[in-house]
């Protein structure tokens, strides 16, 4: 996500950016270590039918 695409007007990712994933793929990810911070504001209930709520607090950061 970080690399510019301009043919689809993407100018890619900076550090600080939001963005949206999936709850299965955060999952995917928490599991290889890899999970990225989430904005509990900005995160669907339904996410906890795939993903503890402690996960979720152990990765939250404050929204913008």
């Amino acid at each position: 996500l970080s690399t510019p695409m301009p043919q689809y007007g993407f100018a890619g990712l900076s550090e600080g950016d939001q963005w949206c994933v999936c709850a299965d793929r955060w999952a995917e990810a928490l599991t290889a270590g890899r999970a990225c911070p989430v904005v509990l504001e900005a995160t669907h209930v339904s996410a906890l039918e795939y993903i503890d709520l402690a996960d979720l607090e152990r990765h939250a950061v404050p929204g913008r």
